[in-house]
């Protein structure tokens, strides 16, 4: 049975067009680990979104919530993305893995998918384990969330 639209009237009581989507896996690890790390990015976007409230066109609401629900809710999946965790506790950075077309800031260590066109707003950022995932968000964070954000508030919605 298909999984029904994620609409402003769903269970969240979220527009799905103000979405910023953070993933973590449904993983016991993923719980323990990536899912604080979430919290963190939420709290950046957040206070970016603050900051900037007055020369927003559109609201931007950031939404930590776990790859099963991410994957079942397919009307979700044109949203800006960002995907915390490996491939081994989280199904999206897997699928992410193959999907994602840009660049990878690998260090052997830690991998921040990315496009630098900010074209796909889909991200994946682990590492190999819980300290590497926590210096790539702040890798991440740096180098790349003012420009991901900026790419969010101006994004041209689809016509659907």
């Amino acid at each position: 049975m298909p999984t029904p639209p994620l609409d402003s009237d769903s269970e969240l009581g979220l527009d799905p067009s103000h979405l910023v989507l953070i993933v973590v896996g449904a993983h016991l690890r993923a719980e323990q680990g990536d899912r604080p790390l979430a919290y963190r990015l939420r709290e950046q976007v957040e206070a970016w979104v603050n900051k900037h409230r007055d020369s927003l066109a559109t609201p931007i609401q950031p939404v930590v919530c776990t790859d099963i629900w991410y994957l079942n809710h397919g009307s979700l999946h044109a949203r800006p993305t960002v995907s915390i965790g490996g491939p081994g506790v989280n199904a999206l950075s897997s699928h992410f893995a193959q999907s994602i077309t840009g660049r990878s800031h690998e260090d052997q260590q830690v991998v921040i998918q990315i496009d630098p066109e900010f074209t796909d707003l889909r991200v994946s950022i682990w590492g190999t384990d819980h300290e590497l995932t926590a210096k790539g968000l702040e890798l991440f964070f740096k180098d790349y969330l003012e420009s991901f954000l900026k790419a969010v508030a101006t994004q041209v919605e689809p016509e659907g």
